[in-house]
């Protein structure tokens, strides 16, 4: 499959690397000299270098002959005016990233079917997904859905305090009983483990478990992570992802939003009506204190400055708040504040590329799932007629019990083994 990514920044750039690895035939286009360098010595791509709205650039990048072109540079109307140029000259289907949620309204003047679009992007949207899921979770680092949301990828750290530290996986699973659930990662540091049975859990490691939704809370009970009702939040920051998460959760929450500019604030309390919003520093201690944030279940950094995000959730984590969750833009930050103890770290970059790569996968019938923090990924794959896997007994094989044609599949794997599994399946 012939892959045209438009953009090579930070989104173009992870998205690119993502679908190399598993090869793709990848080219990629920006305007920038040092971003096109940092592609072509970093992945296995194809370069050019140019203005992506161009047509004889878009020209020399094949894009008549894509299966699939990806627009994501930050400017949105470079992307819709490339995409529109791609669909002129021939590419099959067409992604564009689009900040302005407006593109998408209703009563849009402008459409982005229009451009050719077949699928866009809001990055804030999906950031705020994000967030709101972890809400929910609030033992949680990560929260995935599988199957239409009946199973959940928990990613949850394991402080001093949990009764299975020191133990062996096949030690914690409990016999004679309906809790059944699978440990597919373990992020201990920034090194990336594949658990086996006899795996020790080590205190701090970042566990991530697939188990039934309606097991949650028996398996949190387990490893010593009881769940509670989220009942307040707080949030730092009034643009479009902060006020996208008060938007989506004072319905059912208590929310505060914190916001610096006066201005912004007063216009942001006519615009919520549920959310209380306030004119303050969030890295001012004093003022932290004041809104008592030890009775905070979840604090949440959204701020265009990931040094206020980061300052100011370490605050509120030694204040008493029970989950911190801050977004970054950077994406190299995020293992390293995994690893500091904030409890859960979003990218709407990493995000966004999660979206794409799920819609590409989706358009091959495949389903593959990648996780920011841990270096896993999650294929879900249908058998082919007479495909290996369904030859064999899975003893054979390393998998844990039989297959028909008929069964859908959820295989948790290192990047680098997601083409080996794809062809046991063919």
């Amino acid at each position: 499959m012939k892959i045209v990514v438009i953009g090579a920044g930070e989104v173009g750039f992870h998205l690119a690397k993502g679908l190399s690895e598993e090869d793709y035939d990848i080219s990629i286009i920006d305007i920038a000299k040092e971003k096109v360098r940092r592609a072509a010595e970093n992945l296995d791509v194809i370069t050019v270098k140019g203005d992506g709205a161009s047509p004889d650039v878009l020209k020399e990048a094949a894009v008549g002959k894509a299966d699939i072109v990806v627009a994501v540079t930050r400017i949105d109307e470079v992307n819709l005016i490339a995409s529109q140029l791609s669909h002129e000259l021939g590419a099959r289907k067409i992604i564009a990233r689009l900040r302005n949620t407006e593109y998408s309204h209703k009563e849009a003047i402008i459409r982005p079917e229009r451009f050719g679009i077949d699928k866009v992007i809001h990055p804030e949207m999906a950031a705020t997904s994000e967030i709101t899921r972890l809400v929910r979770q609030t033992s949680a680092t990560s929260v995935v859905d599988f199957e239409g949301g009946r199973l959940q990828l928990i990613g949850v750290r394991l402080d001093n305090g949990c009764p299975v530290i020191g133990k062996l996986l096949e030690e914690i699973q409990p016999d004679k009983t309906s809790l059944v659930f699978n440990t597919v990662g373990i992020l201990r540091g920034q090194d990336t483990l594949v658990p086996h049975g006899d795996t020790v859990i080590e205190i701090n490691d970042i566990c991530y478990f697939l188990v039934r939704k309606e097991h949650v809370e028996n398996l949190m009970y387990l490893i010593g992570k009881p769940v509670r009702e989220t009942k307040n939040v707080m949030i730092l920051g009034g643009g479009k992802i902060g006020r996208a998460v008060a938007l989506a959760l004072e319905e059912e929450i208590e929310v505060r939003l914190v916001e610096k500019n006066r201005e912004k604030a007063q216009t942001l309390a006519s615009e919520l009506s549920k959310t209380l919003v306030l004119n303050g520093d969030g890295t001012d201690i004093e003022f932290l204190r004041m809104e008592d944030p030890e009775e905070l279940d979840s604090f949440i950094a959204v701020t265009e400055n990931e040094q206020t995000n980061l300052l100011s959730a370490m605050l509120a984590k030694h204040l008493g708040a029970r989950q911190t969750i801050i977004h970054v833009s950077t994406t190299e930050y995020i293992p390293a504040m995994k690893v500091i103890g904030l409890d859960a770290v979003v990218s709407k970059n990493m995000c966004t590329v999660t979206e794409i790569l799920d819609y590409i996968k989706l358009d091959e019938q495949l389903l593959v799932t990648n996780f920011e923090d841990v270096d896993v990924e999650a294929i879900e794959l249908s058998p082919a007629p007479r495909s290996k896997i369904t030859q064999k007994t899975l003893s054979e094989l390393k998998f844990p019990r039989s297959f028909t044609e008929e069964d859908s599949v959820l295989v948790f794997c290192l990047p680098s083994a997601v083409s080996q599994v794809e062809k046991m399946f063919k």
